[in-house]
């Protein structure tokens, strides 16, 4: 999966992060997409020969659908030729966007054509016949438009802040402090997490915290990967690796030769 440069519709720049594309043309190819913690929920339109199924559990997915918060380790698999498109949401758009639990999707994939109050099914009609990329990207951003135009958002501007903060900070910043500074209790600040993104801001910034070191793993050699930690705010290599292995399976150093592997 690759992040494209594609100018996002201004109505719906408040919901959607970046946009994101993947294809194979090969029949014979398994295709595997993990889907690691990265605190962030997506739409995802998909054709491909022999489906895309949700891993554990085998669950053949719709051509049109919204994936949750990841807590435990996921994956999307197909065989042979597929394609898809994926507009990547910020962390409180699922609930906005759909008026559901997002602690219902944690982990899970939501059917979008189930959707009763916007016409789900003439947009993928519309994605089904669609000529080229740009085509799709465009139906989708209608989608999500018209998600956003049947939903009223009442947008709550100090957890909007506290994600942000989360952001800025790679994971980093301390929820006390960031109560402190959005002018919430503990209780409240929960409860308005959960409900908006589906996590506590503890179980949030942990996300972020890890993603961040993810992303400094894949640039880096076997012999950083304590500093890389370090650098990421984990107490030591064991908290590193513990919550490393939590969100993907597998150790830092397992890995990183396995991305050393496919080079």
């Amino acid at each position: 999966m690759k992040e494209i440069e594609y100018m996002v519709k201004e109505s719906i720049r408040p919901y959607v992060n970046c946009i994101m594309v993947g294809e194979a043309h090969s029949d014979s190819e398994q295709f595997i997409l993990p889907l690691y913690a990265d605190g962030y929920p997506g739409i995802m339109f998909q054709q491909s020969r022999n489906g895309f199924y949700l891993q554990p559990g085998n669950k053949l997915l719709s051509e049109l659908f919204l994936y949750g918060q990841t807590l435990d380790p996921i994956s999307l698999e197909t065989q042979g030729q597929f394609r898809f498109v994926v507009f990547q949401l910020y962390p409180f758009a699922s609930k906005y966007l759909l008026g559901v639990d997002p602690r219902q999707l944690n982990d899970e994939c939501f059917d979008l054509l189930q959707i009763s109050n916007v016409d789900v099914g003439f947009f993928h009609q519309e994605l089904r016949q669609s000529k080229s990329l740009e085509q799709e990207i465009a139906i989708m951003a209608d989608l999500v438009e018209a998600l956003i135009g049947n939903n009223e958002i009442p947008l709550n501007e100090p957890i909007q802040k506290a994600i942000k903060r989360i952001i800025e900070t790679e994971g980093q910043t301390k929820i006390k402090d960031l109560r402190d500074e959005v002018f919430l209790t503990e209780r409240t600040m929960e409860r308005h997490f959960r409900n908006q993104i589906g996590l506590t801001p503890k179980q949030f910034a942990k996300i972020i915290q890890f993603q961040t070191s993810l992303s400094k793993l894949s640039k880096a050699k076997v012999d950083t990967l304590t500093q890389i930690g370090l650098d990421s705010g984990f107490t030591d290599q064991s908290h590193f690796i513990r919550v490393f292995k939590q969100y993907t399976g597998q150790t830092p150093s397992y890995y990183l030769k396995r991305i050393e592997s496919t080079k």
